[in-house]
């Protein structure tokens, strides 16, 4: 996949779940296209993405104070 991260054991890039979000499927929608990625898969995304969000504006925050 072009070293695209995929979910493991699948060859659906993780990139998909979030660009699928972003035009309006849900995650069961999503899910369901891609029967690959196991809903345990597709939640553990989204808590790391949630997550790296978080550190994201954090560093933002850091860049604008200084």
């Amino acid at each position: 996949m072009s070293g695209a991260v995929c979910f493991a054991g699948t060859r659906v890039p993780v990139e998909a779940l979030f660009s699928n979000l972003a035009i309006g499927l849900s995650l069961a929608e999503f899910l369901e296209e891609f029967p690959t990625v196991t809903d345990e898969q597709a939640e553990a995304a989204l808590i790391f993405g949630g997550e790296h969000l978080k550190s994201f504006d954090r560093w933002q925050n850091f860049e604008s104070a200084a």
